[in-house]
């Protein structure tokens, strides 16, 4: 670098003008579409450095793609070509030239003037192998996009699948809205939320675990259509399927239930799949997935006498403790909390999911575990609520909305008894704004939320949230 300042070389200037991306140039070219002599300005990273005699090619990659660029040494003066043999890997060069095709094939810019934009004083990845660190992948995400050509498509792909499930929405109506990130009380989720101090109000605020109280207080107000994408934080553990912070889509339709949201979702990942990819059938591991609809729908009930051969709604006329029982006898490996809502959770997760391996719609759940959810007709013991599985994974939560405020007030009330009975950090909290929002009527209403990264980890065939969380949590070092 300091030869190139002496050369008056500024290895930072302050800005390039391209002409054109090194795609747009490239299919310019090949479309006959330059004139006669026109010259392109193009500019990218320095990805390949090849010397040969009086000749310097170097390989350049913007966001669009890769280009070669040919130096001749009896082309420029003698000083202009010395500096081409400072430019390192991972330097950010900028060049004008004719563009020509050599005798490879290869479409090429033969350079009459050049620039450096940005020197690089770090070497890259090895060219061939990447970055093979997988801790080293996720806290330096910046060289693993270098490196690795499949990590980049991965995130394009996702940025496509947000992209189209938007389009799919807004055709059908939705508004797009913003709630909350701060909250007075967490809630609309169980999860353990994150803790923060606001100074100039003096008050603890959580960060949300949902965004589903705040889009539905749009519906009482009167937009019968709203969804949101954004950021959750949920305080719990990390693994191949959970990161502290996620994205999902929240929605929220009026004067729909629970199997209007099943009809709605089950267009909405095929259409999505067949935008993104170009078809319904994917690669997830070594299965194929097909999400063409429509797709197998089984009660709660019915699964968890297939996987474990208990049945719940039996063993809760007993109460929780006659749940546990049960659970305790098949050999379940049990946390001390016993709310029906954990067991519950515990037989899906040890019973049911690994069995999900087509999309699978997992429907009605016991009343307890649902505290937001409206009770069945035919059965009051029972919620309309749904869940969608794929490859053992859940990517959806779903279910007609309780409207009626006298027994949301209840149903909080359960869940702040179960918090301090059995110790369940994870139940929901009392609501009074909520409430004081529903004694103004919400309409029926079905609402859905969907795990956007979990989403992406099966279209795109990662096997980690990791994969596909640009800047995933990980432990300070």
């Amino acid at each position: 670098m300091g030869r190139l300042r002496e050369q008056g070389i500024n290895p930072y200037p302050n800005s390039y003008r391209r002409t054109h991306t090194v795609q747009e140039a490239k299919d310019q070219f090949a479309q006959e579409k330059l004139n006669a002599g026109e010259q392109v300005c193009v500019a990218g990273r320095v990805v390949a450095n090849r010397g040969m005699g009086k000749a310097t090619f170097l390989d350049l990659r913007d966001g669009s793609g890769k280009i070669q660029a040919y130096f001749r040494k009896d082309d420029m003066p003698p000083e202009r070509y010395q500096a081409v043999q400072d430019f390192d890997l991972g330097d950010f060069v900028g060049v004008r030239g004719e563009l020509f095709v050599t005798r490879t094939g290869e479409i090429t810019v033969k350079v009459s003037d050049f620039a450096m934009l940005a020197k690089s004083l770090e070497p890259l990845p090895e060219k061939w192998h990447g970055l093979v660190d997988v801790e080293k992948r996720y806290r330096q995400r910046y060289l693993d996009l270098i490196s690795n050509q499949a990590a980049r498509d991965s995130f394009l792909i996702r940025s496509k699948i947000i992209s189209s499930m938007r389009r799919f929405l807004d055709n059908r109506g939705f508004i797009e809205v913003e709630t909350p990130i701060l909250q007075p009380v967490a809630g609309g989720a169980r999860a353990r939320p994150f803790i923060t101090h606001h100074e100039a109000l003096d008050e603890d605020l959580y960060l949300r675990i949902a965004t589903e109280l705040y889009l539905k207080r749009l519906i009482i107000g009167g937009f019968d259509k709203v969804y949101e994408i954004g950021r959750i934080f949920r305080n719990e553990g990390i693994s191949t399927k959970h990161n502290p912070e996620f994205t999902t889509l929240e929605s929220y339709e009026a004067y729909a239930d629970y199997r209007d949201v099943m009809d709605m979702l089950e267009a909405m990942v095929s259409t999505i799949a067949q935008d993104v990819l170009g078809t319904m059938k994917v690669q997830y591991g070594d299965r194929e997935i097909d999400f063409t609809p429509p797709w197998r729908r089984i009660t709660l009930r019915e699964a968890v006498l297939e996987g474990c051969g208990i049945d719940f709604v039996e063993s809760l006329k007993l109460g929780p403790e006659g749940l546990r029982h049960d659970m305790d006898r098949s050999g379940m490996t049990l946390e001390e909390i016993s709310s029906p809502a954990y067991l519950i959770d515990k037989l899906v997760s040890t019973c049911v999911e690994p069995r999900l391996i087509q999309p699978t719609i997992l429907m009605d759940y016991p009343a307890e575990t649902t505290p937001l959810a409206k009770r069945k007709a035919e059965d009051p013991s029972m919620v309309e609520r749904f869940e969608f599985f794929v490859a053992g994974i859940e990517l959806a939560n779903a279910f007609t909305e309780l409207n009626d405020p006298v027994e949301q007030a209840e149903r909080f009330m359960v869940q702040e008894e179960w918090r301090i009975k059995f110790g369940d950090t994870e139940a929901e909290q009392y609501q009074e704004d909520f409430i004081t929002a529903m004694r103004y009527g919400m309409p029926p209403t079905g609402g859905l939320g969907v795990g956007i990264d979990r989403l992406v980890m099966m279209l795109t065939n990662q096997q980690s949230i990791r994969e596909v969380i640009l800047f995933p949590q990980m432990r300070s070092k």
